[in-house]
């Protein structure tokens, strides 16, 4: 595109080119899953989501195609410091949300869901852990790193490029992330809404690793697919629970850790984190 159109309209194009060769399959989709608005998405989520990120690597080539530019100039490669980045992320992520539940346990802000296993000799045993290392988690992780790779290089890759050809580095990672939060209300506007501030403020972590990683994408995507995996295994197996013991915006709205205060700072504390171990 012309250098003199500005980047902002460059993405609502973006965005608007998206969503029209999207919608015919969607509601091809939504007929075949008998869903329709204002109903709740539930387990029907996933293959709207899927059909909705196959599509996208076609518009980002175009994408390229039209700027002259390619996924290595917006941080995607298979280089194995790419790899190395990635794992460096995944693992950074996991440790922190083991912290927060951790410190959280510790203080009496949440507890453990029980859950009952079945021994040999057949004796029923609590342990909480069961719910959480199971082999459905694997698919989970393998779900979390197709979904992060997919945002990151669209949000801290190609959004994160076009804005700074009119933006600071800043400034285009404020804008992207604030795109990046407002378009998880297109899933579940109702319980999204007291996660935006965390999300905006995830997205800004994000651009950071970037940043810290000499521009790869990689621990941007390690970090994000760690608290995907984590964040969806616990709550989707009901690990935990708050106790009550403090207000729900200190330990997360409607469980969200990113609705919460413990889940803001848990994000500052990574970004801390990032820059020490990238300087």
């Amino acid at each position: 595109m012309s250098p003199s159109i500005p980047a902002i309209v460059k993405i609502i194009l973006f965005f608007s080119t998206w969503i029209v060769v999207w919608l015919p399959v969607a509601i091809v989709l939504a007929i075949a899953l008998k869903w329709h608005p204002p109903q709740p998405l539930g387990n029907k989520k996933l293959p709207l989501l899927a059909s909705l990120y196959l599509i996208v690597p076609f518009i980002l080539w175009a994408t390229t195609w039209i700027e002259g530019t390619s996924f290595t100039d917006w941080g995607w490669d298979w280089q194995p410091a790419t790899l190395i980045s990635s794992l460096l992320g995944l693992t950074l992520a996991v440790v922190s949300l083991a912290i927060l539940f951790g410190v959280q346990l510790t203080a009496g802000w949440i507890e453990l869901q029980s859950s009952t296993v079945q021994t040999e000799i057949g004796e029923t045993i609590i342990n909480p852990a069961a719910a959480i290392l199971k082999p459905s988690t694997l698919l989970t992780l393998l779900l979390a790193v197709w979904i992060s790779a997919t945002e990151e290089l669209i949000f801290r890759g190609c959004l994160q490029n076009l804005l700074q050809q009119d933006y600071s580095i800043l400034t285009a990672g404020a804008i992207a992330s604030f795109i990046f939060a407002i378009a998880h209300l297109i899933w579940a506007a109702k319980e999204t809404l007291p996660q935006l501030p965390g999300l905006w403020l995830m997205g800004m972590v994000l651009t950071l690793a970037r940043i810290a990683d000499n521009g790869s994408l990689g621990l941007a995507i390690g970090l994000h697919a760690g608290w995907i995996w984590g964040i969806t295994t616990v709550d989707t197996e009901g690990a935990i629970k708050p106790t009550q013991n403090v207000p729900e915006w200190i330990t997360g709205i409607a469980a969200k850790p990113l609705a919460g205060a413990a889940g803001i700072l848990l994000l500052l504390a990574t970004a801390a984190v990032v820059l020490l171990i990238k300087n």
